[in-house]
């Protein structure tokens, strides 16, 4: 069984602009996109991840937003849906006093049977790590390798 993962915009931000000096540990981004695409790693997405990747990409490059977008829809996953994913989103922002919008990919974790988070967000990390299913970019490799 294949290990399914949860990715935040921190992290597939990285995906589309690795160039940039800006961003960090982009191999380990453009590694996990790696083992997507040799299906070594299966994706399940909040119904935000898109919207929220191409708003960022819309205001960081605007002249490559487009074909960016053809991108991303071209991705095939698991959507976490439903009830029970906007109530652990609210308990998990009000719990870490946290951004609900960053709450919603770990409560997809969450609310998986096996999912994990993958985020390159330290500032959510050191806040949720105590509840689990929520990983650093950094150390995805040495976990599901």
């Amino acid at each position: 069984m294949k290990p399914v993962v949860v990715v935040d915009a921190s992290v597939a931000i990285k995906w589309f602009v690795f160039e940039s000096p800006d961003e960090g540990d982009t191999d380990a981004a453009l590694d996990l996109l790696r083992a997507y695409r040799d299906d070594r790693v299966e994706f399940y997405q909040p119904p935000i991840w898109r919207a929220e990747v191409l708003a960022v990409l819309s205001r960081i490059v605007p002249d490559k937003v487009e074909q960016h977008t053809w991108k991303m829809l071209a991705f095939d996953y698991g959507e976490a849906s439903g009830s029970a994913l906007y109530l652990k989103a609210v308990q998990l922002s009000i719990q870490l006093d946290h951004h609900l919008f960053d709450t919603i990919y770990h409560a997809s974790a969450l609310i998986h049977p096996s999912a994990t988070l993958i985020t390159s967000d330290e500032k959510y990390l050191n806040k949720a790590e105590s509840l689990g299913r929520v990983l650093s970019l950094k150390r995805w490799n040495e976990i599901f390798s």
